[in-house]
């Protein structure tokens, strides 16, 4: 019986001293889960106060707007422009450069104050009323950018505008509460974007951009090919006419080289025999040459 005693004792103080060594961790790691909640909660707290500010709100959805123009390929002054101004002095924070001279504005707009105030009421009435405002601010953008010169096709804009909410959770929150709301922007003309919309609008833009590039090419090429063929039909019909005219010039050669310079040396001979033989078989007048080449009294055929 003390045996057993004293075995159960050593397993409780086996089990006791893990016990110890199990909570010990547990407590470290839950000490290490504060801390990391704690840096959250102060990181948190720090994006709250620098979106609470409206200029760096605004310059957080335009750097947003940045890296989703940057992940789509697009560069600043050969594909878009920022806060390029228009005839009336409005500049938008966006403008796109489309195929035939046309411009797309986008505006970034955050609408964040009372989305953040949804976020922290705690009361049904209170989300209720922030959702409300918070819908109504988006209204308002959008109206301003309907309002603005953004959209005016006779000034060479395409017949509508963009409008970056540069956060999924917002505009998937718009989305939830209010579906209607991206239709009315739609019939003002106005496109609200996610980052990832807005990706997509653009990979649209983009290959809009290379097929008309490849079109200017084509034309281009085929104008080419237009001119070459004109000049190489005028080289040909040059280089016909020479060969024609080398064509005569080696008939005459040849017929120098041969019938005329066989008439000549004979008339040659004849000289040498008079000079060696004396006045004897003196030719008649007209017979020392009296040799008719062939062709000679036909003119060469002229050629033009």
């Amino acid at each position: 019986m003390a045996a057993r005693m004293e075995s159960l004792s050593e397993l409780v103080n086996e089990l006791e001293k893990d016990r110890v060594e199990k909570f010990g961790e547990l407590a470290g790691k839950l000490q290490e889960v504060s801390r990391s909640a704690a840096q959250l909660n102060e990181t948190t707290d720090m994006l709250r106060r620098a979106l609470a500010n409206t200029k760096a709100r605004g310059q957080w959805g335009e750097r947003m707007a940045e890296d989703v123009l940057r992940a789509a390929g697009f560069t600043e002054g050969i594909n878009y422009q920022r806060q390029l101004t228009l005839e009336d002095g409005s500049r938008p924070d966006f403008t796109f450069m489309l195929p035939k001279g046309l411009l797309l504005n986008m505006d970034v707009k955050f609408p964040y104050d009372n989305y953040l105030r949804y976020l922290e009421a705690e009361g049904r009435e209170g989300k209720e009323g922030s959702c409300k405002a918070f819908l109504r601010d988006v209204r308002a953008r959008v109206r301003e950018v309907s309002t603005r010169s953004y959209i005016d096709p006779e000034k060479g804009t395409v017949d509508y505008a963009l409008l970056f909410i540069p956060n999924e959770q917002v505009y998937a929150f718009i989305h939830e509460q209010d579906p209607s709301l991206l239709d009315e922007a739609l019939a003002k003309r106005v496109v609200l974007c996610s980052p990832v919309t807005l990706y997509a609008v653009l990979a649209v833009i983009r290959q809009a951009v290379d097929n008309f590039a490849l079109e200017e090419t084509s034309r281009e090429i085929l104008s080419l090919y237009g001119v070459f063929r004109k000049q190489w039909e005028a080289f040909m019909d040059k280089l016909d006419l020479l060969g024609k005219r080398l064509f005569e010039a080696q008939k005459e050669y040849d017929t120098l080289m041969t019938t005329r310079r066989r008439s000549l040396d004979r008339s040659l001979e004849r000289i040498e025999n008079l000079r060696t033989g004396g006045d004897q078989n003196i030719p008649k007048e007209g017979e020392l040459f009296d040799e008719k080449v062939p062709g000679e009294d036909q003119r060469p055929e002229e050629t033009s």
